[in-house]
């Protein structure tokens, strides 16, 4: 397994406090960041706090977060890292959000793929919940199924019977989100979604992420899939 530095800037108007990690990628398990001073979990740290931004960053490749609570599990934030050096205050804004006594810092980095492959994650909103889903290695031009980063669900299998709202996707530095296709079990395209770059890339819409389809309001049936369409910049 490979390593990466992680570190989570979280505050409001009136402080801010720094989180770090040394964390593997490809996982949850185990990535916790702790405090750069104190050494202490966010929840520990400052308990009851209000957060209205949170600015991530990985060292290479591409890098989910959330804030989660550690004896229930609930998430209260999540989103999405940049690579170091490319923070943007304003995209770093989250909705206001208060720290509870038990919540960690999590995050899920995944490493360059190498080569002209890409890894993508996307977090998935439907009525059921939000998912971290995952292509890793996907060829240029390919269409690749995402997958539930926990265990490996499809989308007809993780989210079978609700509605799906919202699909943000990010892919790893340097590379181009062609598009994002929603496939029947029959085969069909259902919808179409067109992405991009992101980052200091040509046409950069977002240094977080290369789409942002919100608003949606798609019945996910049994057998369906969600695949990516990703190139190489390089």
């Amino acid at each position: 397994m490979t390593t990466q530095g992680t570190e989570i800037t979280v505050g409001n108007p009136s402080m801010s406090k720094v989180f770090v990690d040394t964390s593997t990628d490809g996982q949850w398990s185990g990535n916790v960041l702790l405090d750069s001073i104190a050494g202490q979990s966010i929840g520990i740290l400052i308990p009851n706090a209000t957060l209205t931004f949170a600015q991530a960053q990985y060292t290479a490749g591409l890098m989910a977060y959330r804030l989660q609570n550690a004896q229930t599990l609930r998430v209260s934030a999540r989103g999405f890292g940049v690579k170091d050096g490319q923070y943007c205050m304003n995209e770093s804004r989250i909705t206001p959000v208060r720290v509870n006594p038990n919540d960690i810092l999590t995050v899920y980095p995944l490493a360059v793929a190498g080569g002209t492959a890409t890894n993508a994650l996307a977090w998935v909103e439907t009525t059921k919940g939000t998912e971290l889903m995952q292509a890793l290695g996907a060829g240029a031009g390919e269409a690749v199924a995402m997958t539930t980063a926990i265990n490996g669900q499809s989308l007809g299998d993780a989210f079978f019977n609700s509605t799906l709202r919202s699909i943000t996707v990010q892919v790893e530095d340097a590379h181009q989100l062609d598009s994002v296709q929603i496939i029947d079990e029959m085969g069909g395209v259902v919808m179409t979604i067109q992405g991009g770059f992101r980052g200091a890339s040509t046409a950069s819409r977002s240094n977080e992420y290369n789409l942002y389809a919100p608003n949606l309001g798609i019945n996910i049936g049994k057998g369906w899939s969600l695949k990516v369409i990703c190139k190489n910049d390089a």
